[in-house]
């Protein structure tokens, strides 16, 4: 007889969760349970009239939930906008479903309008690998009652009758539902300031704080539709430092994809420092830090590029002397176009803080 290993994950599930974790900083058990989910599917055992997952995340702004769906898309289809992203507060009145399903026959506008939650528009970035769609809706606790009756038969039965009777098949979707629910709940458990999350101890709590929170909100028969409630807990001081390398990283693969570009960054630990407390907010998480970086240093190479400072082949050096940030370069050979783009993966990560991200 031998003993079977019941968690271990398949080779295409391993190598899903392996690149959601180069994606998203800080939420492994969010990662671990989309992998989970995946699995499922992979081994054909997803039941037949539901679709592949339905996840609700819950959490304070800024911590990932939405990064994860478009994290799960850029992975599986290789295109982070292939999520179909639906704005509850824009469904906020009953009338508005109109824009979901499309207008019935007979009424004002049923030829103009067309249906956001289609067939066709809901395969359009299926391919030849990976034919599963992906569908995400926004804040959740914010929809009206004629939104939710509609979202009970998807995440139950996996199809939805639009205006004009055609039928919408979900059971090839994922479907990831986030809320703010328990936000405030999970900051009375977390101190302020740099690596504000509190002791491991008081950090397993948050979850309990997210999913009572969201139990107080939603029926029964909501979260009896759900697989699977995940609470994402705010961003410490590793993960916010883990963020700015990535951010940087993306910010050298943007300089390579623009033509004429191709030079290199140098961000110094001083600067990467000085991002991350200008970038640091409990209230925000990584938003936050983000938006530093596109005033701080995406702005400023703009300027750079413009003016013509920077040119291709050189190597420009992020630095901050305690009283702003400084940017000295350094002339290098002009790049061959090919060369260029090849180093995209061949540029070691110390140079320009790149991952190797795919």
């Amino acid at each position: 007889m031998t003993r079977l290993d019941p968690t271990k994950l398949g080779c295409g599930a391993h190598d899903f969760r392996q690149g959601l974790g180069r994606l998203v900083i800080g939420q492994d058990e969010a990662l671990d349970q989309v992998a989970e989910v995946y699995q499922t599917y992979l081994a054909g055992l997803t039941p037949s009239h539901r679709p592949i997952g339905n996840f609700l995340f819950l959490g304070p702004t800024g911590t990932g939930k939405t990064r994860v769906a478009e994290a799960t898309a850029e992975v599986l289809v290789q295109n982070p906008r292939a999520v179909i992203k639906v704005d509850c507060g824009e469904f906020q009145h009953s009338h508005e479903i109109a824009k979901l399903l499309g207008s019935p026959p007979g009424y004002l506008g049923h030829r103009e309008t067309q249906a956001m939650f289609s067939q066709q528009v809901l395969n359009q970035y299926h391919t030849e690998k990976c034919k599963v769609s992906f569908v995400m809706f926004d804040e959740i606790e914010k929809a009206s009652d004629a939104l939710w009756n509609l979202l009970l038969g998807i995440l139950d039965k996996g199809t939805l009758t639009l205006g004009d009777n055609r039928k919408t098949d979900f059971s090839s979707s994922i479907i990831f539902l986030t809320s703010n629910l328990g936000a405030t709940e999970i900051s009375n458990l977390v101190s302020g300031g740099l690596g504000f999350v509190k002791p491991v101890a008081t950090v397993k709590n948050l979850a309990t704080a997210g999913v009572t929170a969201a139990r107080k909100k939603f029926t029964p028969e909501f979260i009896n539709r759900l697989d699977k409630i995940v609470t994402f807990k705010p961003l410490g001081e590793k993960e916010l430092r883990a963020i700015v390398d990535l951010e940087l990283g993306e910010i050298q693969k943007r300089l390579y994809r623009s033509p004429g570009n191709y030079f290199h960054i140098a961000v110094t630990e001083a600067a990467r420092l000085a991002l991350l407390r200008e970038g640091t907010d409990p209230r925000y998480g990584a938003r936050h830090l983000k938006r530093a970086i596109e005033k701080r240093i995406v702005q400023a190479l703009s300027n750079l590029i413009v003016t013509v400072q920077v040119r291709a082949g050189d190597t420009l050096e992020i630095g901050y002397d305690g009283q702003g940030y400084t940017f000295d370069s350094t002339p290098g050979v002009v790049l061959p176009t090919l060369a260029a783009a090849q180093m995209v993966i061949a540029v070691p990560t110390s140079a320009a803080g790149v991952r190797a991200d795919r």
